[in-house]
């Protein structure tokens, strides 16, 4: 048989069994539905949609160092190859990304130990952008997460609680490091606010800038303070502007690679 006429074979057969399993799994998540029943079917209707909290990872996302740390090298090209492939070259610790306790810690989990059950959370999100836009060395400080919990209750369980600054507008421009030549300046977590977080039952902090710690932060306090405890953290948090204050869930899609003290995640909130 030509080949010409082997590779329209394949791409008929490839294309029947990928109608196959569409079909399939529209049917399959069908009955799924049919089987949960109403009080699942009306939480779904109560949802206003899916928020995508993650920045697009590239070469030229601002990072702690300042250094790229991202590279994507294509070793097949489909014109070429009848495929594309790349090869990464990550820093851990680049884009949105997820800090394990390891990342402060002597003996602390890894990623990949991650409890899975802290991967999907009640998301708190505590709004300083106001103050940020003022001062960019403002921190999220016990005042802040007590006023949070007047207005809408206690930290729940194995939540996430964010701080919003407004920085992720900033990702694009030197303001995200805002480096001046001796200190970067951004708003963080004041690490008497990670030791009141301790206290409850929150299982991750994240923040919309480059660290847990305000830019300025000489010793890096909060990460001591919260990664070692067995907590973990979110750097680089996106559209925080676009969920509730309260009453969302985050859905932390953190890597899994043996031994890794963090690593980039895809991050989204139901709302």
């Amino acid at each position: 048989m030509c080949d010409a006429c082997v590779m329209s074979a394949v791409k008929e057969r490839m294309l029947s069994r990928r109608s196959f399993f569409q079909n399939a799994g529209l049917a399959g998540a069908a009955a799924a539905l049919g089987a949960v029943g109403a009080p699942t079917a009306a939480r779904a209707a109560a949802h206003s949609g899916l928020t995508d909290l993650t920045h697009t990872l590239s070469a030229e996302f601002p990072t702690f160092f300042g250094t790229p740390g991202f590279a994507a090298e294509q070793l097949y090209k489909f014109e070429k190859d009848g495929f594309n492939l790349f090869n990464l070259t990550v820093n851990e610790h680049t884009g949105t990304h997820v800090d394990a306790p390891l990342h402060f810690s002597a003996d602390g989990i890894s990623v990949d130990e991650i409890p899975v059950m802290s991967l999907m959370a009640p998301l708190c999100v505590i709004d300083i952008s106001a103050r940020a836009s003022e001062d960019a060395d403002t921190t999220l400080t016990p005042d802040d997460l007590q006023a949070w919990i007047d207005a809408n209750g206690p930290i729940p369980d194995q939540a996430c609680v964010a701080l919003y600054s407004g920085w992720g507008a900033k990702v694009k421009t030197e303001g995200f490091r805002n480096f001046d030549g001796t200190a970067m300046h951004f708003p963080g977590f004041h690490v008497e606010a990670a030791q009141m977080l301790l206290e409850t039952g929150a299982a991750s902090i994240a923040s919309d800038t480059l660290s847990l710690d305000p830019g300025i932060s000489p010793d890096f306090a909060t990460h001591y303070a919260w990664l070692p405890q067995g907590r973990f953290g979110i750097e680089c948090i996106a559209n925080l502007d676009r969920v509730p204050t309260a009453g969302a869930t985050v859905f932390i899609g953190a890597p899994k690679h043996a031994g890794g003290s963090g690593g980039p995640a895809r991050i989204l909130a139901v709302v």
